[in-house]
């Protein structure tokens, strides 16, 4: 008989249970809220046309980024699944222009969950990697109606946060502040069964992950550290490097944890002026926490992602350098010399 392995429930519990006396049952109900959203997503983004969600809609997001109908129906499944147990306080995602207060007669918990619903969403008509990528943060106390002012905590006090991708297959990967683990869905009984248990990400790599359409509008260190790599053997990295880019960043981090290397969106000339290009609150603060318990660095180039201050825009972007350790930092002292 095969043995079924530990379910990301039983999993969660048992993590509530190491902290003995200062555990709830909310966080596990919560991270059960989140994991309910993502297998319905993960449900449709495997049909595809066959459910009639591929193609966009007429409408754009805060950012001005024209919506998918799959974000669209993504974000109303975290919404759905979040804001009827009485775990969460409000949330914050990256298809609403503000935080979402939930409505009146339900119950409140002591939980903030920020998420982008689909990440990578454009992949969607080309059957591509997309993910769902979310943080929890805990909600100010006695306060019905979090602001977004009470989002506004550097990423340092997330408590959790995760992933979930829509590949070949699904899976699930989560930080509690104790490591990282990935789970798979078994679609024969519904379940996230932990098949990546503390997933480490080497300290050294040759491979890196950047847009280099957009390498006129890099600053210089950026621009000299892929020169370099692009050398390969005989330039001054002395290695060859291969370079990797899926257009979505669950999928480029997901496979950093795997094998290792290096992701950068850096800041360049067209975002300077709003900070960047990947949001803080949705993409930054979380996927930085998986990677650091990962072992790994994530930095926007002139300081550590998760002790950026927010300014209180949920929607507020930084710069991004996350992946390997060795490389990051070899990354940063390009930084320091220019």
């Amino acid at each position: 008989m095969q043995k079924l392995g530990t379910t990301l429930s039983s999993f969660i519990i048992d993590e509530q249970r190491k902290l003995g006396n200062k555990a709830s049952g909310e966080f596990t109900g919560l991270l059960n809220d989140i994991t309910i959203a993502c297998k319905g997503i993960a449900n449709l983004v495997n049909k595809g046309d066959l459910a009639g969600v591929l193609g966009a809609t007429d409408s754009e997001n805060a950012m001005g980024d024209v919506q998918k109908k799959m974000d669209l129906i993504a974000n109303d499944l975290f919404i759905d699944a979040l804001e009827n147990n009485g775990h969460c306080a409000g949330m914050a995602s990256e298809e609403l222009d503000e935080v979402l207060t939930l409505p009146e007669g339900k119950p409140r918990g002591h939980y903030l969950v920020t998420f982008d619903p689909l990440d990578g969403s454009s992949n969607m008509d080309i059957n591509m990697d997309v993910g769902a990528i979310f943080s929890v943060l805990k909600a100010p106390a006695g306060k019905e109606n979090p602001t977004a002012k009470d989002f506004a905590k550097p990423g340092t006090e997330q408590v959790a946060a995760g992933y979930c991708l829509y590949g070949p297959s699904s899976m699930m990967v989560l930080t509690t502040g104790n490591g990282v683990n990935g789970f798979t869905l078994c679609s024969s009984i519904g379940e996230f069964i932990l098949t990546h248990p503390n997933m480490e990400i080497p300290k050294d790599t040759a491979e890196y992950a950047i847009n280099s359409s957009n390498q006129r509008f890099w600053e210089p260190p950026v621009q000299k550290y892929i020169a370099d790599c692009v050398q390969g053997e005989e330039g001054p990295l002395g290695k060859r490097y291969n370079m990797r880019w899926v257009a979505a960043m669950v999928g480029e981090i997901h496979r950093i944890l795997c094998r290792g290397g290096v992701f950068l969106y850096p800041i360049d000339e067209r975002n300077r002026e709003v900070g960047g290009k990947l949001r803080l609150l949705y993409e930054g603060n979380p996927m930085a926490m998986i990677v650091e318990q990962a072992g790994g660095a994530a930095n926007t180039g002139y300081g550590r992602i998760m002790e950026v201050q927010p300014n209180g825009d949920p929607h507020q972007r930084v710069p991004v350098i996350m992946g390997s350790k060795n490389e990051v930092n070899k990354i940063l002292e390009y930084h320091n010399v220019n």
